[in-house]
């Protein structure tokens, strides 16, 4: 049973960004633990360095753990595979995206999500069943 969307990293990210509360709440929402989405092994790990290392004021790696157990790790469905792999080859050829974001969409795609919810790519481009669609427009 796929999920109803997929988080690309920068809407996490965006969930803890204060400088931007437009973006902040709306991220909130989607992140809503309750909610039906998913996300890949990817998404944690980008988040994780993202959070450590690049925030204004990082977070602690005791709550890296923990919101990662909590709220991330029981939405990631998709782990990497060399079909995964292949898949985001053919897409990085195809779209022309940058490997990474090539990455994503075939995870998302990989799901079974009908939508990839990011601000980084264009929006309401379809891509096999899954729309891409960026909630900050």
């Amino acid at each position: 049973m796929s999920a109803k969307y997929f988080l690309d990293t920068n809407i996490v990210v965006y969930a803890f960004d204060k400088s931007a509360p437009k973006k902040q709440a709306q991220a909130r929402e989607l992140l809503d633990i309750d909610k039906d989405w998913v996300i890949s092994w990817q998404v944690i790990q980008e988040f994780s360095s993202v959070a450590l290392h690049r925030f204004a004021t990082p977070v602690s790696p005791s709550f890296l753990k923990d919101f990662i157990a909590m709220v991330l790790w029981p939405k990631c469905q998709i782990l990497p595979t060399c079909m995964l792999y292949e898949k985001a080859t053919e897409i990085h050829q195809q779209a022309q995206y940058r490997y990474y974001d090539a990455l994503i969409v075939a995870s998302a795609i990989e799901s079974g999500a009908p939508v990839l919810y990011t601000e980084d790519l264009q929006h309401g481009r379809t891509l096999g069943s899954m729309k891409i669609e960026n909630p900050f427009c």
